[in-house]
């Protein structure tokens, strides 16, 4: 059954709102040939017998739309109740209970995928910070390691000379430039 459709249930069985509605348009369709046998009996002049047909087709067109007006209140109060029923049922329940569920499932599923997206971004950045540490750290090394090369072939070298090692060591050094630094100690080993 696809939840769009009325349960079938004693209770929420619509065939008596048809027929009634049917009563009602065959009083409505009765009466207009009492109101024109009024006016045939009133351009005949017989006394007495129009006010009489009057008042019976007033009264099925009355009763016709107090039929049609009540049946309305009628089903419209059985849809209700069939709504309830059908809201508070056993089958709509564990529906919702699933519908639950699932959205809980899928809310899980995006806080799993977004903690996870989260963490590895923090693990990246805390990675990141680590080898720049780890990489001044090498550099540092590596600047001491060619000031004591630099030291050992002091006496090799002329004064301009040295002092431009000096130089290159300390701007590469500031500049984190690990590469130039590398190519200054090559540099260097050459002079010994």
């Amino acid at each position: 059954m696809n939840s769009w459709q009325q349960p079938s249930s004693y209770f929420c069985d619509f065939t008596a709102f048809i027929l009634i509605i049917r009563i009602s348009l065959l009083l409505v369709l009765a009466s207009v040939p009492v109101f024109l046998l009024v006016e045939l009996l009133l351009w005949l002049a017989v006394p007495g017998l129009p006010g009489l047909l009057t008042m019976l087709g007033s009264a099925m067109l009355l009763s016709a739309f107090a039929a049609l007006i009540i049946t309305g209140f009628w089903g419209i109060c059985k849809i209700i109740g069939c709504s309830v029923l059908d809201y508070f049922s056993s089958r709509q329940r564990a529906q919702r209970r699933l519908w639950f569920v699932e959205a809980r499932q899928d809310q899980v599923k995006r806080l799993f995928y977004f903690k996870a997206k989260q963490i590895k971004y923090i693990h990246e950045l805390n990675r990141k910070r680590l080898l720049k540490i780890n990489n001044r750290k090498h550099i540092q090394a590596l600047s001491k390691s060619i000031d004591k090369d630099l030291l050992s072939i002091k006496t090799k070298l002329s004064e301009t000379a040295y002092l431009q090692l000096q130089q290159d060591n300390a701007r590469y050094r500031n500049q984190q430039d690990i590469e130039a630094l590398l190519n200054l100690q090559q540099k260097i080993t050459t002079f010994v």
